[in-house]
């Protein structure tokens, strides 16, 4: 393979006209006065009026490797050569445009030379692959300055491929791990969907200053997870402002524009002073607009001018403030439906739809109550100043409970929150007993059910186990009996346990107990079995 490097002509250290130069330390000249580095081409980068200079150091560089072919190109680096905009995308839209062969030629890109923000600026186009290779880097001899230097001095290579690095991945992998378990509050969630995309959201938020919208039924955690994004980047250094937060359900009429955007005093009947607004009050900072969907369209409009120019006009202003910030918003709707109905902007919706995440419900998590629980337990006793456990059959039964699929946890969260809470405070010297759990259960239940539904029970849908056929021959009063049969099979681990529930009563009176095989039989008047109930 060709060799072949890449540089930025150094218009300090390269220069000289005068036979002396050849007593100085030239760092592009001394790329190619090293015997075990050979180099057959060079492309050298340099602004239109250091050309002269480049071909000096280029007829130089043919003197000492007269096998390099040198190619010099001209770029520009825009008004201001410490600008990282304007060098960055001069050194950019050259390497977009030229034809890199890696089968054929091997890259390297010399870092030593230009200014700290060129050098910056060919690092990270070597990250980002724009610039495929190798970065090397040259320095004068040991024990001399640049000035005084003879010699080739000495030069090193500096791989960023750190898959090549065992020690760097181990440690790049653990950061990561303890990053997604910041982001999850410590919790050692299970559910292999829900970890995967915490990990999406931990790359999003350090890499991406655009908008963030976090969807997902209430109580699924989206406040709490958007402060822990804020937490995160402002422990990274990306953030230097406030995290606030609004719930855009509380807003409405005049109220909203002006807690968004501030007012100014005698702009409305009660404005007896300047207001600086919610918008203002995140500057550097991230916002959280819990529920964005119950936003008015006139509060829609001017959010949106506020994220594209970073500028927005407080109520009753003349003159536009600007406040520079992130925005995660949060929702339970479908906004692409509230788009449809005409009370959602579309071209807001677009611009916050460029990371869409997700979260799923307590019941699509059954594998991560387990750990929730022992967090909410931990939160309980740092908010209560006081301990409290369940008790071994205590613990079984409420997660047998908590994991049926006829659990529905409306709230989610907010529910197992508020139940961890109760049953902490009422079990005696903080150990949380069956007796409880029972009560909980009853009391979540009933909080769960609604107007016109079956009080005794939650009934299963057997239009999805039985065909419309079998449905029609079985008597009304039978159908409701065996919904109930069903569901408790549903949210059963065995035949034996949805047996036990269902016949609770009927079995202590009982000398010999079968309940197992006492609903096997009913379960096959009807043609159906354990497994059948549960697929």
């Amino acid at each position: 393979m060709n060799r072949v490097a890449i540089g930025i002509l150094g218009t300090q250290l390269d220069r000289g006209i005068s036979p002396e130069r050849w007593d100085r330390w030239r760092p592009s000249i001394s790329l190619f006065q090293h015997e075990d580095l050979l180099l057959d081409r060079f492309e050298l980068l340099c602004e239109s009026s250091a050309r002269p200079l480049a071909e000096l150091v280029a007829a130089d560089i043919r003197l000492v490797s007269p096998e390099t072919d040198v190619q010099i190109h001209e770029i520009s680096f825009g008004r201001d050569p410490w600008d990282l905009a304007d060098v960055y995308g001069g050194l950019h839209d050259w390497a977009r445009d030229y034809p890199f062969d890696r089968d054929q030629n091997d890259y390297l890109i010399h870092i030593t030379t230009g200014t700290h923000i060129a050098q910056i600026s060919l690092f990270l186009l070597n990250e980002a692959g724009f610039l495929p290779g190798r970065l090397i880097q040259t320095a004068p001899p040991r024990g001399g300055r640049r000035k005084e230097a003879h010699g080739p001095g000495r030069y090193s290579l500096i791989d960023l491929d750190l898959s090549k690095y065992d020690a760097l991945s181990t440690r790049f992998a653990r950061d990561l791990e303890e990053t997604t378990d910041f982001l999850k509050s410590g919790i050692a969630t299970r559910s292999d969907n829900f970890n995967q995309l915490i990990e999406r959201i931990e790359q999003v938020a350090l890499r991406s200053k655009a908008p963030i919208l976090l969807t997902g039924p209430t109580g699924a955690g989206k406040s709490h997870l958007a402060r822990r994004i804020y937490q995160l980047r402002h422990q990274r250094g990306g953030l230097d402002g406030d995290f606030v937060e609004v719930n855009c359900a509380t807003l409405s009429g005049d109220t909203a524009a002006s807690a968004l955007f501030g007012h100014r005093r005698g702009a409305f009947t009660g404005a007896q002073s300047d207001r600086p607004g919610l918008l203002r009050q995140a500057h550097k900072g991230l916002l959280f607009l819990d529920e964005i969907g119950e936003l008015g369209l006139d509060e829609q409009a001017k959010l949106l001018h506020a994220l594209e120019e970073k500028t927005f006009l407080p109520v009753g202003a003349d003159s536009s403030v600007r406040s520079d910030f992130q925005l995660i918003a949060g929702t339970n709707r479908d906004l692409r439906e509230a788009v449809a109905e005409g009370c959602f902007r579309e071209d807001l919706l677009a611009r916050i739809h460029l990371w869409t995440f997700s979260l799923p419900a307590l019941r699509d998590r059954h594998e991560d109550i387990s750990p929730n629980l022992d967090y909410e337990l931990r939160r309980f006793a740092e908010k209560e100043g006081r301990q409290a456990s369940f008790n071994k059959e205590a613990r079984e039964e409420f997660l047998t409970f908590a994991q049926a699929p006829d659990t529905h946890w409306l709230g989610n969260f907010r529910d197992l929150n508020a139940a961890i809470t109760r049953m902490a405070t009422l079990a005696p010297r903080g150990r949380i007993r069956r007796e409880e759990v029972t009560e909980e259960i009853s009391r979540l239940r009933e909080s769960w059910r609604r107007p016109g539904q079956n009080a005794v029970s939650e009934s299963a849908d057997l239009t999805k186990i039985l065909s419309a056929g079998q449905l029609a021959e079985i008597d009304p009063f039978d159908q409701v009996q065996l919904a109930h049969v069903v569901a408790v099979c549903q949210r059963s681990k065995s035949l034996s346990e949805a047996g036990r529930e269902l016949f609770a009563a009927t079995r202590q009176k009982r000398k010999v107990t079968n309940d197992a095989d006492r609903l096997k039989k009913y379960l096959a008047r009807w043609d159906l079995d354990f497994a059948r109930v549960n697929q």
